[in-house]
């Protein structure tokens, strides 16, 4: 006596599919992979699309990319103060042009007060592995300020292929 495993009632039913297709009908479902390996990427299931599109949506409010700036900058009037938050020793070895300099340690509310509360303001640092750029969009955002940051930084800025100027 044979005993069926799911596996073998699973390879049943293809085989049914399979024959059902051949024959011309119409099958029940499309015929899945019989295993998938489970890895990082799919134990937690993807989020439905419509809240999907209200992360990524939000995402925009706070965060900008080295493409977009540099065409704004481009323009010549951006409608932002680009604030490059590194040292000045940094600054000084290479910045985006147009960036001014505010170490994020140095924003305090007496600093920024030649800034209109509606100024936009867009931070960068050195890039993916510093958070110099977080920790000067929170100081702003504190003060009052709205901000956004510019995703990549100084790495970002150069893979695009955007030079620095330099002191």
């Amino acid at each position: 006596m044979r005993v069926f495993l799911w596996r073998d009632l699973i390879d049943t039913w293809h085989f049914s599919q399979l024959l059902a297709l051949w024959a011309g009908r119409k099958i029940a479902a499309p015929i899945q992979p019989r295993f998938v390996m489970s890895n990082a990427v799919i134990q937690v299931p993807a989020a439905p699309a419509h809240a999907a599109i209200e992360h990524f949506k939000a995402e925009f409010t706070f965060e900008t990319d080295c493409w977009d700036t540099h065409e704004a900058l481009e323009q010549g009037n951006p409608g932002f103060v680009l604030v490059d938050a590194r040292s000045p020793e940094m600054f000084a070895k290479g910045h985006i042009a147009g960036a001014v300099n505010i170490p994020h340690g140095k924003i305090i509310g007496s600093r920024m007060t030649d800034y209109p509360d509606s100024t936009l303001f867009v931070t960068y640092c050195a890039g993916p592995h510093c958070n110099g750029a977080a920790r000067a969009a929170l100081k702003l955002a504190r003060l009052g300020f709205p901000v956004k940051i510019m995703s990549g930084g100084v790495t970002g800025w150069l893979d695009e292929g955007f030079d620095l100027q330099a002191n």
